[in-house]
């Protein structure tokens, strides 16, 4: 009796809330106070979610940077080769305009390394004697002389720079003519030796080979003056500077001659 007595009261109830909402308000009430427990109880279950997909997501940003570098890295390297591929040809070309302007047979050779003795400025070039290099010939780049074959192996070839101490190169003015003799000072700049305190030089003149020696080819760019001290001596003392790259140079022409000098003279003997 008891419990039909429970469920007849249950099921006017229910008619009740049903026909009539007089219990939505109990709901309502119901439904805010156990809003923190349902949070409370579903928070252990949000965080475990929202970690693993904030770790999954850092793993995969993580690989997606790495690829981003690795991608960056290979353009950067391909960007770097385009530009000295474009440099190179770059000095390639006015190696050829100056191959043209001469006029006489060259050999394009390329500079390997520097020679091994620390007190000379000498560099080894990668073409010898079978490739038709010989001794004594010049060696320019796309802007002037940089130095002379000073030896020579079938493979490969030594040049001493201008700017050493051992190398003279004679040229001449190309604004007026006056003859002299270049020489290196072995710190990168050349002197113009044995010149006459009055003589007609001044800072920007251009010097060229001369041709007298009978191994340079006559005309080709050499160095600027860039200070004449008269007040020294009775010689003035003139620092030039070579217009060729001498120091950094890596694509080179040796230049052939244009003729072989004649004999020396015989002399008689003496009786």
């Amino acid at each position: 009796m008891r419990l039909l007595l429970f469920v007849a009261v249950c099921l006017a109830l229910l008619v009740a809330d049903l026909r009539f909402r007089y219990l939505e308000v109990m709901r309502n009430a119901l439904s805010v106070i156990t809003y923190p427990l349902q949070m409370a109880a579903a928070t252990p279950a949000d965080v475990v979610r929202n970690a693993a997909h904030y770790f999954g997501t850092l793993i995969d940003v993580q690989h997606e940077n790495a690829e981003l570098r690795r991608h960056q890295l290979g353009a950067g390297e391909r960007l770097l080769r385009f530009e000295q591929l474009e440099q190179e040809n770059t000095r390639l070309r006015e190696l050829l305009q100056m191959s043209q302007r001469v006029g006489v047979k060259s050999i394009a050779a390329e500079i390997l390394y520097n020679a091994p003795d620390p007190f000379a400025r000498k560099v080894i070039l990668d073409r010898g004697t079978q490739q038709g290099v010989e001794a004594g010939l010049a060696v320019v780049d796309a802007q002037g002389v940089i130095g002379q074959v000073s030896r020579v192996h079938p493979i490969q070839s030594e040049v001493t720079l201008l700017t050493d101490r051992g190398q003279a190169i004679p040229v001449s003015v190309v604004r007026n003519g006056v003859r002299g003799v270049l020489y290196g000072n072995g710190r990168g700049t050349l002197e113009m030796r044995h010149a006459l305190a009055d003589v007609d030089l001044q800072p920007g003149d251009r010097l060229v080979t001369s041709g007298l020696d009978g191994v340079f080819v006559p005309g080709l760019p050499v160095a600027t003056v860039l200070r004449v001290d008269r007040d020294a001596d009775a010689f003035a003392r003139i620092e030039c500077a070579p217009l060729a790259a001498v120091e950094r140079s890596v694509h080179v022409l040796v230049i052939g001659r244009a003729a072989y000098p004649p004999p020396p003279p015989e002399t008689g003997k003496e009786r």
